[in-house]
């Protein structure tokens, strides 16, 4: 069997050394961090699986991959010897008064984008109370998605860390391999390090690929609220800080995401966290009792077309993934099964087909 290398312990790293791993394939992931996870885009996010939210923005080929990803974080989760905290409960949309038309213009898009009138349900006061009580008399009518769900991303990293060393992969947590160092030790090598191949993605020599990676900053907060409870992710649209509150047990809520073209992977500044606390209070004022256990900020790995892309080297068995945005939980397992498919033709000595891959994802050979 081949000896493959991942590098990049995060979640794409992660998901993709499982699968070849449990195909049997001698497996080894490098990864700077712990096997917490701690430096990775996904340690800081809210691992929404919201599909048809993000249809309003996102790409459509993200979306398509998004709903490809649901039912394999069903799979996964249930497989998994850790417990992962998984709800699809739907997710809610509200607004204030004064906000309406960002609503009317929010189901005007996703109508656009899913070419569906029924993609979303309206809910009047009584449903919201009866749905979300400690929401009521606060919102007079909502939209909900019932087809979103999320997971609990640190959970999700650390049964993914169990699983590989239950499938056999060898795990080399505080190892930053580069790979120039272990091309001479492994077949092949699977690039998974997010923003942290963007001196190779954009290298000269890459320019005819016609893409080039960035990072996209984006801060969280995560908050302790006892006197809270939320049943689903509720997203606040508001016109000049749109916010999701994403409810993890114990009640602890996931606050974000705030969205900057800027490389700077500084701390959070003082005006997105009080942009993000101000609208958490707006949703509810017993929000302003929460403890703040985390202000955090990280980089998206973005691409200038904004959908995920795996690059093959012919003439170096290099596979490179990357640009998951801030998609990452949505789409990723679709994303890295391509991948994993990719490989395993290519050891067959196929030739790859563009007929293969997901809807939307972005093959190049170089």
């Amino acid at each position: 069997m081949p000896r493959i290398a991942i590098i990049g312990g995060g979640l794409v790293g992660r998901l993709t050394a499982l699968q070849l791993a449990e195909q049997g394939f001698q497996t080894a992931l490098f990864d700077r961090a712990s096997r917490a996870g701690e430096q990775s885009a996904a340690y800081i996010a809210a691992a929404m699986l919201a599909p048809l939210a993000e249809s309003v923005e996102a790409t459509a080929q993200v979306v398509a991959l998004g709903r490809q990803s649901l039912p394999m974080w069903q799979a996964l989760v249930r497989r998994f010897s850790t417990s992962v905290f998984m709800q699809q409960a739907g997710s809610l949309m509200v607004w204030h008064r004064q906000d309406k038309p960002l609503a009317v213009q929010f189901e005007q898009h996703l109508h656009r984008a899913t070419g569906r009138a029924d993609a979303a349900e309206h809910w009047q006061a009584a449903h919201i109370a009866a749905q979300e009580p400690q929401l009521a008399g606060r919102f007079q009518t909502a939209l909900y998605l019932p087809e979103e769900g999320q997971l609990d991303n640190r959970q999700v990293l650390l049964a993914l860390a169990d699983a590989l060393e239950q499938a056999g992969a060898a795990c080399h947590w505080h190892s930053g391999a580069e790979a120039d160092d272990l091309q001479a030790q492994f077949d092949w090598l699977i690039d998974c390090r997010g923003t942290g191949a963007q001196s190779d993605w954009n290298r000269p020599s890459e320019a005819a690929a016609g893409s080039r990676l960035r990072g996209v900053r984006g801060e969280v907060a995560r908050v302790y609220a006892p006197e809270i409870c939320l049943n689903r992710p509720v997203r606040l649209l508001h016109p000049r800080y749109p916010l999701y509150i994403a409810p993890k047990p114990d009640h602890i809520f996931v606050v974000g995401a705030t969205q900057i073209e800027s490389e700077n992977s500084a701390p959070v500044s003082v005006r997105s966290g009080l942009e993000l606390l101000s609208a958490l209070y707006a949703v509810h004022p017993a929000f302003g009792e929460a403890d703040i256990l985390e202000l955090a900020a990280n980089l998206r790995p973005t691409l200038n077309h904004h959908n995920p892309e795996i690059r093959w080297h012919q003439n170096r068995n290099l596979i490179e993934i990357n640009g998951l945005f801030r998609h990452g939980f949505m789409i990723a397992p679709a994303v890295t099964a391509a991948a994993v498919r990719l490989l395993t033709a290519l050891l067959r000595h196929e030739t790859p087909s563009v007929q293969d891959r997901p809807s939307g994802l972005v093959y190049t050979f170089l």
